[in-house]
């Protein structure tokens, strides 16, 4: 048995680059605890705690289309229900059953009954 700490998605709408170029398909890591306790230290954090959500999104997704790096400024210009869909997205492979995403067709929403977790 091994664990898969690597994740392939597919956004909603996806990400448009400055130069007009649409991005939907990428890769989320598992979260370390580090991914989760660092962002507190940041300064937009202590004026914002909401922002922490962007650090820590930016910290795990290790590809976006053909983007060199995920930074910060790229998770703030995605779409409201891209950027929903990754919440979702880290939630269910970090403290769900990350198998129901074999079943679910790539980019469409996630049923409620899978984002509760216990």
């Amino acid at each position: 048995m091994s664990l898969h700490t690597e994740y392939p998605f597919t956004l909603p709408k996806g990400y448009v680059d400055d130069e007009g170029s649409l991005h939907r398909t990428g890769v989320m890591r598992l979260a370390c605890a580090r991914d989760e306790i660092e962002p507190l230290r940041d300064p937009r954090v202590k004026e914002n705690e909401a922002y922490a959500t962007v650090i820590v999104l930016a910290k795990v997704i290790t590809e976006l289309g053909d983007i060199a790096q995920v930074t910060p400024k790229v998770v703030e210009k995605l779409f409201v229900s891209d950027y929903q869909y990754l919440q979702d997205f880290y939630r269910i492979i970090n403290f769900g059953d990350a198998s129901i995403l074999e079943t679910l067709e790539p980019g469409t929403p996630f049923p409620q009954e899978v984002l509760a977790v216990d």
